[in-house]
C-alpha cells in the first residue's frame, strides 16, 4: 500500500519546487514544526520530486521513480527513525538496513503510524549506515535523499566521537548527488553543532481543509478508530489543531491540555506559589517534547477563547487572547533554542498574567 496522500503545505512545497527548479536547494535541511503536523511525509515528498524524472509538474506520480518512492521502496530514498536497539550491541551496516527495510514496510502497510514509542532512538549504528549509503552512489536514481525524522532523538555517546564526527561532515559537505533532510518537532533538542550545519524551514499547522482530507483518508480513520479520539469529524478537528498526525498520539496530546489548562489557569490565578509550581512541573532540557507539546495545546485553548470572544462580540476579550497567543508563540521561539523549559515557562506566566488582567 502506498504512503499516505500528502495534503496542505502548498506554500512550503513551492518554495522547495522553486528552490530545486533553480538549482538552489540547500544540500542539508531541517523540517521543523508541531508533532503531528506530517514533516516526515513532507520530506518523502522532497525526496520523491528529487528523483522523479517524468513529466512536469513534478514529482509527476507516474514515472517508475515516483511509483517507487509512492510505495516507500525506492533504493535511493532512505527513510530512517527512531527504532529500538538490536540485540547485537554492534550491528552490521546490512543488519541495521534490513531493520529498516522491515520497519518502512510496516508504516507503508497503511501509511498511517503512531510517534514512535518513548524508548526508541536513532543510534549510532543508524548513523553509521546512513553514512556508509551516502559514500555510495545512487542505485536508481540520479540523486540519493537521506531522511532522517524525529532527528532530536539522536543519540550520541562520547565513545561514538568518529561516527557522530561523520555525520557532521555528512551534514557540512552532502556529496554532490545526496539531499539530507532532517525532520524534528523539538529543534531545540539538537546539538548546537547540527542546528548549524543545516538550513531549518518551518512547517506550519494545516489548513482546516487539509486537515478534514487526512481525517477523510480511509487508513487514518481505522487507525483513529482504535485510539480514544472522538468519533465527530469537527471535534477530531479540533482536536487536532492543525496536526491531525497528533491525534494517533491521543493520550500524549490530552495530557498537554491538561498540562496547558493548568498553566493558563496559573497565569489567571495571579498567584506566585501557583506559577512556581507550574513552572518546575515543565521538567528541565529533556522535557523539552513535552514542553512544545503542551505551548501547542495552550495556542489551541487560547483560539478558543478568541472565537469565544468574538462570538460573544467581547472585542476586548478576543484582543487580549491575541496578544496572548502572541506571548506564547514567542515562547515557542525560545523553546526551539537549548533554553530550559522551566525559564521559560516562569517568563511566559509572567507575561500572561499581564496580558489577560
Amino acid at each position: 500500500m502506498p504512503l499516505l496522500t500528502l495534503h496542505g503545505h502548498e506554500q512550503i512545497r513551492r518554495r522547495l519546487d522553486d528552490a530545486i527548479s533553480r538549482g538552489a536547494l540547500p544540500g542539508s535541511l531541517l523540517l521543523q514544526g508541531p508533532m503531528g503536523v506530517g514533516k516526515q511525509r513532507l520530506a518523502l515528498w522532497l525526496g520523491q520530486r528529487l528523483v522523479c524524472d517524468g513529466a512536469e509538474p513534478r514529482p509527476c506520480g507516474s514515472c517508475q521513480h515516483c511509483r517507487y518512492a509512492l510505495a516507500g521502496a525506492h533504493p535511493d530514498i532512505h527513510w530512517y527513525f527512531p527504532r529500538p536497539r538490536l540485540k547485537d550491541t554492534d550491528p552490521s551496516t546490512e543488519d541495521v538496513e534490513d531493520d529498516f527495510r522491515e520497519a518502512v514496510g510496516e508504516r507503508t502497510k497503511t501509511g498511517v503510524y503512531p510517534p514512535p514509542p518513548p524508548e526508541d532512538a536513532i543510534l549510532i549504528a543508524t548513523i553509521r549506515a546512513m553514512a556508509h549509503s551516502a559514500s555510495l552512489l545512487p542505485a536508481l536514481a540520479a540523486r540519493s535523499v537521506y531522511v532522517l525524522g524525529d532527528a532530536d532523538k539522536l543519540v550520541v555517546r562520547e565513545d561514538a566521537e568518529f561516527a557522530a564526527g561523520a555525520f557532521l561532515k555528512l551534514l557540512e559537505e552532502p556529496p554532490p548527488r545526496a539531499t539530507i533532510v532532517l525532520t524534528s518537532s523539538e529543534p531545540g533538542a539538537l546539538i548546537p553543532t547540527i542546528r548549524s550545519r543545516v538550513v531549518a524551514l518551518r512547517v506550519p499547522p494545516l489548513s482546516p481543509a487539509a486537515v478534514d482530507a487526512v481525517l477523510a483518508e480511509p487508513a487514518m480513520r481505522e487507525a483513529l478508530s482504535a485510539v480514544d479520539v472522538p468519533p465527530r469529524a469537527e471535534e477530531q478537528r479540533r482536536l487536532a489543531h492543525g496536526a491531525p498526525g497528533a491525534l494517533l498520539a491521543q493520550g500524549e496530546w490530552l495530557g498537554a491540555l491538561a498540562r496547558a489548562r493548568s498553566l493558563l489557569d496559573a497565569a489567571t490565578a495571579s498567584d506566585r506559589r501557583e506559577q512556581m509550581r507550574a513552572s518546575l512541573g515543565q521538567g528541565g532540557a529533556k522535557a523539552r517534547g513535552a514542553f512544545t507539546t503542551a505551548l501547542d495545546a495552550l495556542t489551541m485553548l487560547l483560539h478558543e477563547r478568541s472565537r469565544a470572544a468574538v462570538e460573544r462580540g467581547n472585542h476586548r476579550g478576543a484582543r487580549i487572547a491575541a496578544r496572548a497567543l502572541d506571548l506564547v508563540e514567542d515562547a515557542k521561539e525560545l523553546a526551539t533554542g537549548n533554553v530550559n523549559p522551566q525559564l521559560i515557562t516562569s517568563e511566559l506566566l509572567r507575561r500572561l498574567e499581564a496580558a489577560l488582567r
